[in-house]
C-alpha cells in the first residue's frame, strides 16, 4: 500500500514539466514518479505535446504498450542518435545470421560423420593413413564450409530444409542475388 506522501507526489511527466499533476493526468499511470528518466528521454525525443496527442488517440488498453515502445525507442535514440533501436535489431539479425551459419556447418559435420560411420559399420575398411599437414589443411578447409557442398548427402534428412540445396535463379533473385557471404 502506498503511503500518503507517495500518493500526493506528481507523476514524472508533471514533475519534469513543472506543472500540477491533476487526478485525470494522462501521463500518471505510465510515468510514475520513481522513473523520472523514462519521461525525460521520451520528452527529449518525441516532445510532451506529441506524446499527449498520441495517448489521447489510443484506446486505454493500448496506451501502456505505446508508452513502453516510446520509452524503448527514446532510450535507444539517446544511446544511438542515428539508428536508435534499428541499430540494435540489425546487430541481433547479424548475430542470428552468423549463428545460423555455425549451425549449418555443425549439421554438415554431423552428416559427414554419420555418413563415415555407416559404411564402417557394414563392412570393415582399411584404416586411413595419418593426415599430412596438407591433407589436414584441406580437411579443415572443407569442414568450415569453404570448399563447396562436399559433405551434403541427399539420402539423409535434416530437421529443416538446408539453405544450400535450393539454387534456382528465381530464389536467388528473390533473395537479392546470392553472391557473396554477406547479403544483409
Amino acid at each position: 500500500m502506498a503511503s500518503s506522501s507517495f500518493s500526493n507526489s506528481p507523476c514524472a511527466a508533471c514533475k519534469f514539466l513543472r506543472r500540477k499533476c491533476m487526478p485525470g493526468c494522462i501521463f500518471a499511470p505510465y510515468f510514475p514518479p520513481e522513473e523520472p528518466q523514462k519521461f525525460a528521454n521520451v520528452h527529449k525525443i518525441f516532445g510532451a505535446s506529441n506524446v499527449t496527442k498520441l495517448l489521447n488517440e489510443l484506446l486505454p488498453h493500448q496506451r501502456e504498450d505505446a508508452v513502453n515502445s516510446l520509452a524503448y525507442e527514446a532510450e535507444a535514440r539517446m544511446k544511438d542518435p542515428v539508428y536508435g533501436c534499428v541499430g540494435a535489431v540489425s546487430v541481433l539479425q547479424r548475430q542470428v545470421h552468423r549463428l545460423q551459419k555455425e549451425l549449418d556447418a555443425a549439421n554438415a559435420d554431423l552428416i559427414r560423420y554419420a555418413c563415415n560411420e555407416i559404411p564402417s559399420a557394414l563392412s570393415p575398411q582399411p584404416a586411413l593413413p595419418p593426415m599430412t599437414p596438407v591433407r589436414q589443411r584441406a580437411f579443415e578447409f572443407g569442414r568450415r564450409g569453404n570448399g563447396g557442398s562436399s559433405f551434403y548427402s541427399p539420402g539423409l534428412q535434416l530437421p529443416y530444409p538446408p539453405p544450400w540445396t535450393n539454387n534456382s535463379s528465381e530464389d536467388m533473385n528473390a533473395r537479392g542475388g546470392g553472391g557473396g557471404e554477406n547479403n544483409m
